[in-house]
């Protein structure tokens, strides 16, 4: 099974969600702590379940999502 590692640059995200709404998976939500612009970012909260399908990342407007993929064992 294909698994994905999703990374959020905290400082670029400005909390729209779009990504946490395009994920068919629910991997992401809203971080309980604000960023340095005073806004809550997305973050992960199921890392478990990316499968590295790529929506968040091609619906993110301030390109602040990076995905890769898994190998086998990998963390």
């Amino acid at each position: 099974m294909r698994r994905g590692k999703v990374v959020i640059d905290r400082e670029r995200c400005k909390g729209c969600y779009l990504c946490v709404r395009s994920c068919p998976f629910g991997v992401l939500g809203e971080d309980t702590r604000m960023n340095g612009s005073g806004v809550y970012p997305s973050c992960v909260i199921k890392a478990e379940a990316c499968t590295g399908c790529t929506s968040c990342f091609k619906v993110c407007p301030d390109v602040a999502i990076t995905v890769w993929e898994r190998e086998e064992g990998d963390k």
